[in-house]
């Protein structure tokens, strides 16, 4: 058997089982439901995860750690990646935001200090690390720290 002598979607169609018409069909009677129990019902399926009696996977596997539905998820942003904006402006959460600075709007913001600031830039965040504010004040500019 080599490659081109394979037929173009032999064995891919496979004809749907046709059940219900009569015995001689193989499918016929009982439709390969069996005779009686919980299978043989309409609307039965089970519902999901759910493994008859036997422990479910979901509680077989072994849990680890903790975690937080208090945790507060900040983008952050290096001191380095303002420069961008001109000196005197301000710089919002928003704006990191249209500047794709920052890609989700929807989470808090925390400003860092890696890399070097040459703008005097009024900036808000809702965090900032005590090195990005140092480098912020050091080029002239304020920091003004909103609610998270």
């Amino acid at each position: 058997m080599t490659l081109n002598r394979l037929l173009k979607g032999t064995g891919k169609q496979k004809r749907r089982k046709r059940v219900g018409r009569g015995r001689g069909s193989g499918h016929g009677k009982t439709c390969c439901r069996g005779h009686n129990g919980y299978g043989s019902r309409s609307g039965s399926g089970g519902r999901e995860l759910n493994e008859g009696g036997q422990m479910p996977l979901f509680r077989r596997m072994p849990k680890r750690g903790f975690n937080n539905k208090w945790r507060v998820e900040f983008s952050t942003v290096n001191v380095g990646r303002l420069n961008r904006f001109q000196d005197g402006e301000v710089v919002t959460p928003e704006r990191l935001f249209e500047e794709k600075i920052v890609r989700k709007q929807d989470r808090s913001v925390k400003v860092l200090g890696s890399g070097k600031l040459e703008r005097r830039l009024t900036v808000s965040a809702h965090k900032f690390s005590a090195s990005a504010a140092q480098k912020i004040r050091a080029a002239g500019g304020t920091v003004k720290e909103l609610a998270p």
